[in-house]
């Protein structure tokens, strides 16, 4: 008698192997709830931010029209806590906030409705730092595009990023404007570096052994989008054998961004090298779905109208930026801001021709 066939069933995956699908099932539901409590979060942060405006609107027009007074505003904070005990927020200086809150922004439907997307306490900060419309947008901008913490926010104001901002542009070569219309608003002209304590006269090797050290805060410094690959990464062309600086991966942009450092001034002949390095990396590193690569060269010094000389012939997607490891005189940058919006203004009609003006139709009566 033939036996029957044998078939062969297959068996279930043990260890490990068995192990990894459900790993990854599991973290699909850790992330699910997650990115359920980021969104409870952010809701009940918005539900506050719109109490404290309709509160600081009441507020304002008890003030306009019933003549309420700090003494009045004291008296309700005093109600507020008996009636709500334990509930924090209700002060009469976060009140009097509140109402400030209301008067700055309710006639700027454009800055509104990013109030609400940060904490009160970054609000507070940008309210009580912020001189113009213009300042407390580039920093509500900022602190949500960054994700900043309370701390980077105020270190970003110590640092007069507004004014460096407005004074500093950027200032691309017309190959990264072509390639990456949007890199103005990814890249800065300064880096401050003032996190690393280096002395005034230090080398490369230093600077980039800081870096190194301080790579969390150097993220921070460069922006939320770009992500360290390598330092001293090795590229090879032909039987040579080179090594760039710093790499990273630009998320935003979709791109590799190469920093080359230079702890002196900036000169024409260090674009040679950043290109070479950039071809390179398009041609032996960059994936197929990815854009060009960007190369930044990170100089302690340079000179405006040598950079755009040097940049306006050059064929790759570059620019120059300053790195600086001391604060900035924040005086001397509020200093520089006033008279770049002074020259910026409508030319004012001279005193001096209006008494004369004046004479004449006197004469002529």
């Amino acid at each position: 008698m033939k036996k029957p066939p044998t078939t062969h069933r297959p068996t279930a995956p043990t260890g490990a192997a068995a192990q990894a699908p459900m790993d990854a099932a599991f973290a699909e539901v850790v992330g699910m709830i997650q990115a359920a409590r980021g969104r409870a979060l952010q809701a009940a942060n918005t539900e506050m931010i719109d109490l404290y405006w309709r509160l600081g609107d009441y507020l304002h027009h008890k003030i306009e029209a019933d003549g309420w007074a700090k003494g009045t505003v004291v008296q309700l904070a005093a109600y507020i806590a008996q009636r709500e005990p334990g509930r924090r927020g209700f002060s009469p200086q976060n009140l009097w906030r509140m109402r400030q809150f209301f008067q700055t922004y309710r006639d700027d439907p454009k800055l509104s409705p990013l109030v609400r997307v940060l904490p009160w306490t970054h609000n507070l900060i940008i309210l009580g730092q912020s001189k113009r419309s213009e300042e407390r947008e580039f920093y509500l901008r900022m602190a949500i595009q960054q994700r900043c913490g309370k701390r980077e926010l105020e270190r970003q104001f110590r640092l007069g990023a507004f004014e460096r901002a407005m004074l500093n542009a950027p200032k691309p070569s017309p190959a990264l404007r072509e390639m990456h219309p949007q890199a103005d608003s990814h890249f800065k002209d300064g880096y401050q570096l003032e996190f690393l304590a280096l002395p005034s006269l230090h080398s490369e090797a230093d600077l980039h052994r800081a870096l190194l050290q301080n790579l969390g805060r150097f993220l921070i410094e460069l922006g939320r989008d770009f992500c360290y690959i390598g330092s001293e990464y090795p590229v090879q062309v032909g039987n040579q054998d080179f090594a760039l600086d710093l790499l990273f991966f630009h998320r935003a942009l979709n791109c590799l961004a190469a920093i080359e450092l230079k702890v002196g001034r900036f000169e024409p002949e260090h674009l040679g090298k950043l290109n070479f390095y950039l071809e390179a990396l398009d041609r032996d590193v960059r994936k197929p779905h990815e854009n060009p690569s960007i190369g930044v060269l990170a100089c302690a010094s340079k000179d405006s109208e040598v950079v755009e000389y040097a940049l306006s012939r050059t064929l790759s997607p570059a620019l120059v930026a300053e790195y600086r490891t001391q604060l900035p005189d924040k005086q001397m940058l509020a200093a520089k801001l006033h008279e770049f919006y002074a020259l910026s203004a409508p030319t004012a009609e001279p005193a001096e021709d209006k008494p004369v003006r004046r004479k004449k139709k006197d004469a002529q009566a």
